[in-house]
């Protein structure tokens, strides 16, 4: 990290002489805070970090059948006050944010007791936020006492390591994740339910292993649509393993730090226990857009010709084709998509959806038509500069 990457105020980091090499084991146990500063600079390309949240809770929880609700206020969560808290938080945001590389990005998990305070640590350490994620549980747990709303949402933090550069994102992995409008651009609500079924981890009495233990799908969706098959994901605060199990069945790299032995042999046994995925998997691929077609292209392949006539749909409009491939309507005159705009009083226009066309059998037809044609028709396409 150099001078001019730092926040205000805060001096250089100088290089840890002890640094090493990646270790060979990528399951370490230890404390957070001890280990990252024995790593190099530089090596890992995607981060997910689930911190004690800090919940403070003074009194056991109980369900109306006078069962008690597993608490996750356990030893490794309870850090003391919010001062505490603080100091403990920036301590391992600073000791990882030299670990990044240029282009990785940082996914921290928390509730609404620890998200926000997360959240300005961040960015006084030079973060850069990107996204918060609302992560809505369907089958959360109500709150007995009907004291306040059902807290069926967590919050995940997407930061990337300064403002100025460029990160990894797969853009097009992630509309595969979009529930909501499937194919289309993936938003920052997600519907995951909570860990549970065959997936939540039990002892022999049936009692959770693990409170807080996050679902594989959250993961997925996080190391598939900002990491590449080889990178290195780093998980400081391990639990049982979702991370590294996550990694290894997408070919990733991953590195996982845990204090709890128990916890850190769980998680060796559950991820010996993952094949990765086949290498056609589509969940390995990324889907690309189909090629950009230029609306002049359409008279050049002889689809459609100047001074023909096109017509908007709403409010309705009779435009000409000019030779340039520009649309004319009166003394207006501007690109399919510039034109309809101007004419709809809207901020925008998808030309190809609002014009259309008599097709040869005397039928209106959107230009979206003749754009599939040609992608149907590589021979009539040129290449793009």
């Amino acid at each position: 990290m150099d001078e001019q990457t730092l926040p205000p105020n805060q001096k250089p980091r100088k290089r840890n002489p002890s640094a090493q090499p990646l270790p060979e084991d990528p399951l370490i146990l230890g404390d957070a805070l001890r280990v990252l500063k024995t790593l190099p600079p530089a090596s890992v390309d995607l981060v997910f970090a689930d911190p004690p949240y800090n919940l403070q809770l003074k009194n056991d929880l109980w369900r109306p059948n006078l069962t008690m609700v597993d608490r996750s206020a356990k030893e490794w969560d309870e850090l003391g006050d919010f001062a505490t808290y603080d100091e403990f938080t920036e301590a391992w945001l600073s000791a990882l944010r030299p670990l990044m590389k240029r282009r990785s990005s940082l996914w921290v998990s928390g509730t609404y007791h620890n998200i926000f305070r997360i959240g300005r640590l961040l960015q006084d350490l030079g973060f850069w936020l990107l996204n918060t994620i609302t992560w809505y549980k369907p089958n959360a747990m109500p709150n007995f006492s009907g004291t306040r709303l059902k807290n069926d949402v967590e919050f995940i933090i997407w930061a990337q390591k300064m403002e100025r550069g460029s990160k990894t994102f797969r853009h097009h992995v992630a509309k595969q994740f979009n529930d909501f409008r499937p194919g289309k651009q993936l938003g920052s609500v997600w519907r995951i339910p909570a860990c549970g079924g065959k997936e939540r981890l039990k002892d022999a009495q049936g009692r959770k292993l693990h409170a807080t233990q996050k679902p594989e799908e959250l993961l997925t969706r996080i190391i598939l649509s900002s990491s590449r098959r080889g990178d290195l994901v780093l998980d400081p605060f391990l639990g049982t393993g979702t991370t590294a199990v996550v990694a290894k069945r997408t070919h990733r790299r991953w590195l996982g730090i845990e204090k709890d032995p128990a916890y850190l042999a769980i998680a060796a046994k559950r991820i010996a226990g993952i094949t990765p995925l086949l290498e056609n998997h589509p969940l390995l691929h990324e889907t690309r857009p189909p090629p950009r077609i230029p609306f002049p292209q359409l008279l050049e392949a002889g689809l459609l010709r100047a001074g023909q006539a096109l017509f908007l749909d709403h409010p309705p409009h009779e435009a000409t084709i000019l030779p340039d491939g520009q649309l004319q309507v009166g003394d207006e005159r501007g690109s399919i998509h510039q034109l309809g705009a101007r004419l709809k009083g809207t901020p925008a226009c998808n030309g190809w959806m609002h014009w259309r066309y008599l097709d040869p059998q005397g039928q209106w037809q959107k230009l979206d038509q003749l754009r599939r044609q040609l992608r149907r028709e590589p021979r009539h396409r040129k290449p793009n500069p």
